[in-house]
């Protein structure tokens, strides 16, 4: 949810997938949670994994949360 100033209220995830997956999505919708568009399009894979401490084994959990963050901002934009 996305308010008038474009700053990100809420975000909401589902997954299905390890725990590394979905703690990434989760990190990445509690980081958006009060960013502008901008703010939020900027986090980058590897912010995600050094919070989390992901081994390298795991890191592809990462690129799919940073993923889905950018593919969510660019479906709103295009609805606007």
């Amino acid at each position: 949810k996305v308010n008038n100033e474009g700053i990100i209220e809420d975000a909401r995830f589902k997954t299905y997938g390890c725990g590394s997956a979905i703690a990434s999505s989760s990190l990445v919708t509690e980081w958006v949670k009060g960013k502008s568009l901008d703010e939020a399009q900027a986090i980058k894979n590897t912010d995600i994994a050094d919070e989390l401490e992901l081994p390298p084994v795991k890191i592809h959990c990462s690129i799919l949360a940073e993923d889905a963050i950018k593919a969510a901002i660019a479906d709103y934009k295009s609805e606007r």
